[in-house]
Parts: C-alpha cells; structure tokens; sequence
C-alpha cells in the first residue's frame, strides 16, 4: 500500500463568526432550541442535511453564506447572546450542587458506560442504556455535578435501519467521521494524542482519547481504529456497538473498564466515585483494586474493601438472558496474566465472577462481578429493583429476598433534551424558569393547573400537525429508496391525519415489548380506527437487534397490515427510529403506547418524554408505569392495561392484555379524546394532560435522579472511600484483619435458645418479648448485632414483612456466650404474628453489612 500523506481541513470561519466554533463544539446546543436556531438561521437545509451536526455545517456552508452571516447584525446580535448565555452557563457558581452541597465539592464521580445518546450526529447508542447515560450527563452538567464520563468511540456505532420490499428490516453501517464531529483529540504538552494501552490476549492494544464537551460535563472516549495497532484485531475494537461475537465482546469490556480507568489516570483526573452503568465496565473494579495494591501497598483483600466503598452499580436488565457471560477458557485467554497482578489465583479471580464461587463449570459474569464489587447497587425502577433481587438471591445466601442489597433509583429523562419548543415555551410561561434547572420540585409542577385549557391544547395540536408533516415526509422518502412507483409515493401525501388521535409506540423491537399486540384482532382493530368522525390512527418506529429474527417478524408483521386498503392512512412505520425521529414521536402523539410483558421491562423511558410534552401514557404495569400509576392512578393521568397479573402462559396473557388494551381504547381513550364541546376543546382530555405534568413531571426527570444518586450514593461512597483511605489507609488495612478474624471465627457463632416471654395472645399495642442464649465464640459482642426478626406469619410459616429489631446483650453466659434481650415495636394490627432471631457481622467501617453466607439464624 502507498504512503498516504495526511491532513486535516478544518472550517475556515470569518473573524467576525468565531465564537460559533465554540459554540458548536459543546453539546449544550443539543438541549438549547435558541442554540439549534441559530444554526438553524445560518442554513435551514444544510442543518437537516447534516444530521443536526453543527461542526459537520460549518465545515460545509458556502463562503458565500458565511460572509452574509459576518455581515448580518441581527446574527451576530443572536450569536453573541448565544455565545454569552454558554459562558455564564460554563462559569455558574449557582448550581444546585454548589448551593446544596458545598461540602463536597472535591466530590469527582467517573461513570463509565459502553454507550452515550447525546444528540443524534453522535452515533454511540443503541437504544435506552444510552439515552439514559447521555440524559444522565447532561442532568450531571445542570445540576453541576463534578462528574466526567468515560465510554467508547465506535468507528461505525449501531447499524442503520432500512426495510426492504418485502418490509423485512436490514442494517447497514456508516463509518462516523471523527474530524466532522463535536468530537476533541486529548493531546499531551508535546503536542501528540494521548494514548493509552492495555492487554488483549498476550497483545498490547493502543487507544487514543477524544473528549466530547456536554455542558460543564467532559465524556472521554476510547478509539482503537489507530495506526499504533497493526492487526484488525486490535484496530476494530472499537468497530461497531454490540457487533461482533462473544470475544469481540469481552475485548471492548476490557478496553472500556481497565483502559477507561488508565485513559483517566492520563488524563490527570483522579475520580473518587465510580459508577458503572450496567455490568459492562465492571472490570474497572479490578483495575482499581490493581491501583489501590500499588499505591498503598495493600493485598488484594484490603484494597478490595477500600475499593468497594466507593464503586457504584446499577443495573439495566431482568433477563438472566441480557447479561454478560464468558467462559473460563476464554477467561484464561484473557487474564492469565492478569491474576497474579491481583495476587490471586485462577480460582480465587474466577470466582468473582460466580454465583457460586464453587462451581468450576459456572462462567464468568459481567453483573456477578459488579454485585460483588460494590457497596451501592440498584435497579431502575421499584419494581426492576424487586425483580434484581430474586434474580440474584444467590449472591447472599440465607438473606431474606426483600433485604437482598440492591435497591432501586428510578429512570428520568432530561426535559429540555425532549420537550418541543413550543412547550418550552408554555412552560416558561406558567411555570417559570425553575422548571428548566430544578423540575424535581413538586410545587412547579402544580402550576400546570394554571395553564389555560385552550392554550395546551392548541400548543399540543401544533406539534401533532408537524409530527403528520414529518411522518409524510419520511413515508415518501422510504417509499422511494425501496423503489416504489410514482403513485405509491404521491399516496404518502394522504397518510395520516392532523386532525385524529395518534398513538405511538417506538422502542427496540424486542419480542416481550409486544409491539403487535395491537394489531392482535385487525378486524376489530379496522373498526377502532375507521370510525366515521372519531378516526385514530399509530405510528410505529423501532429497531430489532439484527440476530433477532423474531423481532424483525414483528416489523415486517406490521408493515404488510399498513400496505393494505383498510389500514394505509391510519398506520404507519417510519424506518431508522434516532433521536429526531423519537423526539417528533414524544412531542406530537397524544397516546403513548408501552405494553411489554410484566415484569420483563426494566424502566423504560419514552413514556416520561411523552407526559413531558402532554401526552398520556397507555401501558401495562410494568417498568416506571407500574409506580407511577401507583401514585398518579387516582389523579387518572393516563390508563393501565390489567393490574400487574401474572399468567400461567405468554400466549394466556397476551389474549387476556390485548383484549384489555381494546376495551381501553374504545370505551374510555376514544372517547374522551372526541367528546367536544361547543368550544371543540376536549375538556375531559385536557384534565388529564393536566393531571399527568402535575403528578409524572416531578418524579420521572434525570435532575432528580441524578440527584437522588448523588445524596443516596455519591457523597456517601465519597466520605467512605477517605476514611477508610486515610493514614495510608490504616482502616482500611485494619477493616480486612477484621473481616478475616470474623471469617475465621464464624463457624463457632449459633444461636443456642430462645426464650420467648410473649403470650400466646396479646392485643394490638403490645409487643412480643424474647430472651436469647447466642455463643459467639471467639468474638466479641461488638462485632455481632443480634436482631429479633419478627413480622406477619403467612400460610406457609414464613415471616412477612418483618422489622428486625436489634438485640441488647445484658450479661456473659460463660466463656464466648452471651444473653441478649429484646422487645419488638408494637403490633400495629391484628393477626398472626411470630419472631425468629439471627446473628449479623458488625463494623463501623463495612461497606456491606450482609457479607456472604456470614449469617446465623436460630436453628
């Protein structure tokens, strides 16, 4: 191959135009619609044609336009605001985190996920895990977060969607082109791209560091596709998101947590927290524990608990399925070498990934790993929270399913990414401008009361009218790729109707999401959106992961029923479902459509960005919906389909929820949508848009769960981590010989007799009573606590509910055993009730007070 001689042409901007460079540069325009306008008001076509990339624009607007622009002082006027308002936002001293939480602003949290969705001219997401970590930063840059990001660059990202004729999905991937992106190489003092190196079976793998600007926040990311590294191997690392096998797979999750981890200790950036999103960086725990041996001379057990203290999970799936798995071979292949620098052996580092650290056959978990790893963990809604626990009891042995320590923080999304700008507007209006930095005040959003009926709804009829206008417009043009005739195309002028009741429903098309659910009875469903003066009609738009056959089926299933007469103006699937096809969805439906198969959906987010924008949400009880219509059902803020029940079979349920979903549509949806007044204002309606900003608004946004992280978890992992590290971590040190004297003497600890002191009956109001004989062996009363675990006794003897109460111990019962007393809280209703006892390790300093299998219960 010949040499080929490189170098980069970057836009050339007039002087006068300068500050549009930096402007374009920091993702803050992504949520900003006067930002997106001003690009908007340099070229309106090339805007759109570039893909809403503004550094892509600039280096492709004419001279001829940029000198009009240089010379326009109504631009310039609006550029300068633009670029002022970006300073002012950069050099707030003001943010929530600053006023509220002063203590802790050396606070540095580093939270690392395999893909970002920050604005649709990035393509590093696949789906939700991405929007939620991009939406996460951006909450992180408002509220003023000392936080940076760390992920991978991808050299292609997820693939393009397109429908061939027989409306069967196929995929194609388009390289991104890094030096036409919001895109900044790091670079060192001498001038060269800081690079960082890790090993990838036996072979050393090169990444050089890009930094994506998101408001006050940095995101680092990693790109293997360099010339340092001369075999593909190595090279396409970094190739595609979720693309290749499962070795691929395990390159970039090492790349992602062991290079992640070096890429910041290049950068000079020395995190306190670290929070992985989904198990995919968890190997990070282990390059941090690699550091903290190093640096502090520790062995591997001290500085797992000091690492521990500051590491943060959450997890995404509840499909045993969706989880990360690896083979000890390949294991092997991968981390030979890697286990002695840990001081491990084979067995000891495979276990870390094990449900049951025994069994040689078991594979290598991503998620086991994290569990393991962190003191915080938790799921992404109440319910995905419940359903973590029973999915990995087995991490804790003889713990009780509801005390299993993974808790949950609910999703949100990041309002000003999704809500329209005629919204923006209405909500500047009425609401005031808090909504756009603190909208987690529940107070705020109780003024929506106070937004004129007449005013909402014609705000929300424009932006269904435009949503129409788009859908036409991406109809034709699909129609057009696939090589439709003139007719055919010249007919997607006519679908859709600005006037009807739009629903949608856009996610992956995975199989439990039940997209056709809908289209389950299409003679009955013809009826529901036919209906002469009350038409209704869906937009469908989604992916399906392209090794899922089944969801293509689901795809193809739905686009053969809108090519026929009945259904042609009424549905409609609009192809490669991105961020600006998903926020005229959220911004123009009226209903949101979500019905997957309890409990299969973690969260889900769509449905919030859709009550942003006034949408109501139809869904079945599962994911964010199953708590929120808990608190907003009587504040009747959408509708539920079902009530949570489980069913003895998938095709039970979807017979029973499909029925339910019509029923739902046809005697409470249509009409409330359609019964007008003289005013041709659906009041009924409007009560209910109303009702839903009022109650969902509060709750289901990224500033407050990126705040609840940050009380809940951050400071806390924060404070741990420097205590235990402090006096070279002498605590830390101090915490191991603890746990290890604990483990030695466990054996000896049993709770030899009760002694119960309650009446077989007593009245509401009393208490039950328990004197307890416990052999502690070698340890020592403070390094137990003794609870009285008592609650309601169900059918089956088992103790519901319970409250432990901890256990006082009053004398020494002979060498090593003690008696302890205890009264539990009063009984609060009738009924039967009983106790048991159990002994728990007990250290000031434990991340975790339920450590594995060291647990004593009355036998």
């Amino acid at each position: 191959m010949k040499p080929i001689h490189r170098y980069l042409v970057i836009p050339s901007l007039p002087p006068a135009l300068e500050p549009l460079r930096k402007i374009a540069y920091n993702l803050r325009w992504s949520w900003d619609h006067d930002t997106i306008e001003l690009f908007r008001r340099l070229d309106r076509e090339l805007w759109e044609s570039s893909g809403h990339n503004p550094v892509r624009m600039l280096g492709e607007v004419s001279q001829a336009t940029l000198q009009q622009a240089a010379h326009n002082q109504a631009f310039l006027a609006h550029m300068h605001r633009i670029a002022a308002e970006l300073d002012q936002y950069l050099n707030d001293p003001s943010s929530w985190y600053r006023r509220t939480l002063p203590q802790f602003t050396d606070c540095t949290v580093a939270y690392f996920s395999a893909e970002f969705g920050l604005t649709e001219c990035l393509s590093i997401f696949a789906g939700g895990l991405g929007i939620l970590a991009g939406d996460h930063l951006k909450s992180a840059s408002d509220l003023g977060l000392n936080l940076t990001g760390v992920g991978l660059l991808y050299q292609q990202g997820y693939f393009r969607q397109y429908l061939n004729e027989a409306g069967w999905q196929q995929e194609r991937y388009v390289d991104n082109d890094f030096q036409n992106l919001p895109l900044i190489p790091v670079r060192r003092p001498d001038g060269a791209r800081l690079r960082v190196t890790v090993e990838v079976a036996g072979r050393a793998a090169h990444a050089q560091i890009w930094r994506v600007d998101v408001g006050r926040v940095q995101l680092y990311l990693l790109d293997t596709n360099i010339a340092e590294n001369e075999r593909p191997e190595e090279r396409d690392i970094t190739d595609q998101l979720y693309g290749g096998d499962q070795e691929m797979r395990l390159k970039q999750e090492i790349l992602l947590g062991i290079g992640g981890y070096r890429a910041l200790e290049a950068l000079g950036l020395k995190p306190i927290v670290y929070h992985m999103n989904e198990g995919h960086s968890a190997f990070l725990s282990l390059e941090h524990i690699r550091r903290l041996m190093e640096n502090y001379g520790l062995s591997f057990e001290e500085a797992r608990l000091l690492a521990q203290s500051s590491l943060v999970f959450t997890g995404h799936t509840p499909v045993m399925a969706g989880h990360d798995f690896f083979p000890p071979e390949l294991m092997d292949r991968y981390f030979a070498s890697y286990y002695p620098l840990l001081g491990l052996s084979r067995p000891e580092f495979l276990a870390l990934g094990r449900q049951n650290p025994a069994d040689e056959r078991e594979p290598f978990c991503m998620t086991v790993l994290a569990l393991r790893m962190s003191a915080f963990r938790n799921g992404v809604s109440k319910l995905h929270g419940e359903v973590s626990r029973r999915m990995w009891q087995g991490l804790w042995p003889k713990v009780p399913l509801n005390e299993i320590p993974i808790g949950h923080v609910t999703n949100g999304v990041h309002f000003r990414s999704w809500i329209s700008y005629e919204m923006n507007q209405l909500y500047d209006r009425y609401l005031g401008p808090e909504w756009r930095e603190e909208p987690f005040h529940e107070g705020l959003w109780a003024r929506a009361e106070s937004i004129p009926p007449e005013e909402l709804w014609r705000t929300h009829e424009r932006r269904r009218e435009r949503l129409v206008a788009f859908a036409r417009r991406r109809l034709a043009e699909q129609l057009k790729a696939r090589g439709a005739g003139p007719a055919e195309i010249a007919a997607a002028a006519e679908a859709l109707d600005p006037d009807a009741l739009t629903i949608g429903f856009a996610r992956r098309f995975a199989t439990y999401k039940r997209a056709t659910l809908l289209l389950r009875d299409p003679a009955r469903l013809g009826r529901l959106l036919n209906q002469p003066g009350r038409p209704v009609q869906v937009i469908f738009a989604g992916k399906a992961h392209p090794r899922d056959e089944l969801g293509k089926e689901l795809i193809r299933q739905i686009v053969a029923l809108a090519r026929t007469s009945e259904f042609r103006r009424r549905i409609v699937f609009l192809e490669e479902y991105d961020l600006a096809v998903a926020r005229y969805l959220v911004q123009g439906c009226d209903v949101w459509l979500n019905n997957p198969r309890r409990p299969m959906e973690a969260s889900g987010t769509s449905g919030m960005k859709a009550a942003a924008n006034g949408a109501l949400n139809l869904s079945t009880l599962d994911g964010w919906w199953d708590e929120a219509w808990s608190d907003c059902r009587t504040a009747q803020a959408g509708w539920a389909i079902g009530r949570g029940e489980v069913y003895a079979s998938a095709e039970e349920q979807d017979a029973v929820e499909a029925e339910a979903l019509y029923d739902l549509l046809e005697r409470e949806v249509v009409p409330a949508f359609y019964d007008r007044g003289p005013d041709r204002l659906p009041r009924r309606w409007i009560a209910r848009m109303t009702a839903s900003l009022s109650c969902l608004c509060p709750q289901y946004n990224t500033h407050r769960m990126v705040r609840q992280y940050t009380e809940d978890f951050y400071v806390i992992a924060y404070d741990r981590f420097l205590a235990l590290g402090a006096d070279n971590a002498a605590r830390a040190r101090s915490l191991a010989a603890w746990v290890a004297r604990l483990r030695r003497a466990w054996g000896e600890v049993r709770v030899e007799s009760i002694e119960n002191h309650t009446p077989d009956t007593i009245t509401v109001g009393q208490a039950a009573k328990a004197r307890i004989r416990v052999r502690l062996g070698q340890l020592d009363p403070q390094d137990v606590i003794v609870e009285l675990y008592e609650g309601r006794v169900d059918s089956e003897g088992e103790i519901l509910d319970a409250v432990p109460v901890a256990m006082e111990a009053v004398e020494p019962a002979g060498p090593g055993v003690y008696i302890y007393e205890a009264v539990s809280r009063p009984a609060a209703a009738s009924g039967l009730r009983g106790f048991t006892v159990r002994v728990l390790p007990f250290h000031p300093d434990l991340p975790d007070p339920l450590l594995p299998s060291l647990i004593a219960w009355a036998e």
